[in-house]
């Protein structure tokens, strides 16, 4: 959330139809809920001061948690307010916090939500439906020059991680080792179906890190999977340009969500195709037979049977064709175009 919101301030400070002026809380991670608690408690003082001396058309604010200022300031502030939300911050499974959404909601001029899952979560709590509209993520191109060639970059990560990669397929997953990202379930279920040779490298640390470790320990799988934990950018960017295919086998888990899967344009820059569920956010941002393909959650068999199709028949032609998607549909120049396009449309009909 935080990079996507940082990325979007820096495109619409490129154009000149737009002055912005920007509040940011720069933390560390750590005690960053505290943190955070302070800062809105001290915008709830500060913001009506703010839109007396700037006079903006529009507030936006950068997630559910900064739009709880909405609710707070309302009869202060008589500006149109639009919020951005990610899908974890809508679905947040704390009570206190679930029974205020449908306030924030009733305050908010307008709502942007980077997936229709997410905008759907958004109804289900109270949104009106012609509140809200659904706009994707913007992806920072900056990275186009930097993707290594592929011979060089499976050179990197053999040497990296002590690999043989010779006439071997790697697939690659890269995220918070938590129960939604489905890494148990594609280790213990799909993995073991696939007729290609691969090995799986699973990139990130999380609280189902250990137990991933066990289930690998346990179906004899040291040679097939590699856990590797958090990796620093330039090894990630080597691990994406090295990949065949980009695995995302998430499954449902209650109280949270995959707001949109920015790690897939990742992978598509690098021109790796994906194979993931066809889940929540996930469903926007996989065009099948472009820069993947979405399969049935759960579906074990057609999730191997299309990661091997991939590799057996369309390899090069999807990993061209990645590369150019994401360029075409997920620039940030296209994507605040989009949000231009909603905030007038919100100033207008307030």
């Amino acid at each position: 959330m935080q990079r996507v919101s940082m990325q979007l301030v820096e495109e619409l400070e490129k154009r000149d139809d737009v002055t912005i002026r920007t509040i940011i809380q720069h933390a560390p991670w750590k005690g960053i809920e505290i943190r955070t608690s302070f800062f809105l408690a001290r915008l709830v003082r500060r913001l009506p001061r703010i839109v007396e001396e700037f006079k903006p058309d529009v507030i936006l604010f950068s997630s559910m948690v900064t739009a709880s200022l909405a609710r707070l300031t309302r009869t202060k502030i008589d500006v149109p307010m639009v919020t951005i939300n990610h899908g974890q911050d809508v679905k947040m499974p704390i009570s206190l916090y679930q029974k205020f959404v449908p306030k924030v909601f009733e305050a908010l001029d307008g709502v942007i939500s980077v997936s229709q899952a997410t905008r759907e979560e958004c109804i289900k709590r109270g949104m009106a439906p012609e509140k809200g509209v659904a706009l994707p993520n913007g992806f920072d191109m900056s990275h186009l020059k930097e993707s290594p060639e592929k011979e060089v970059a499976r050179n990197h990560i053999e040497k990296a991680f002590k690999l043989d990669l010779n006439n071997k397929y790697l697939l690659l997953t890269v995220g918070r080792q938590v129960k939604r990202k489905g890494h148990a379930w594609f280790i213990e279920n799909v993995l073991p179906e696939l007729q290609s040779d691969v090995i799986y490298l699973a990139i990130g640390e999380g609280p189902e890190h250990e137990n991933l470790k066990q289930i690998v320990q346990e179906n004899s799988l040291e040679e097939k999977v590699l856990l590797v934990g958090k990796q620093p950018d330039e090894i990630l960017r080597f691990a994406y340009a090295a990949s065949d295919v980009f695995i995302m086998p998430n499954v449902p888990v209650e109280g949270d969500m995959e707001g949109f899967g920015i790690v897939l344009l990742e992978a598509n820059l690098a021109s790796t195709p994906a194979v993931a569920s066809d889940l929540e956010g996930i469903k926007d941002v996989i065009a099948n037979g472009k820069n993947g393909y979405k399969v049935p959650v759960y579906d074990h068999e057609k999730f191997a049977t299309k990661v091997d199709h991939v590799i057996e028949n369309e390899l090069e032609k999807m990993s061209a064709v990645s590369r150019s998607f994401v360029t075409e549909n997920f620039s940030w120049s296209h994507v605040a175009e989009q949000y231009i396009s909603y905030l007038r449309k919100v100033i207008s009909r307030y």
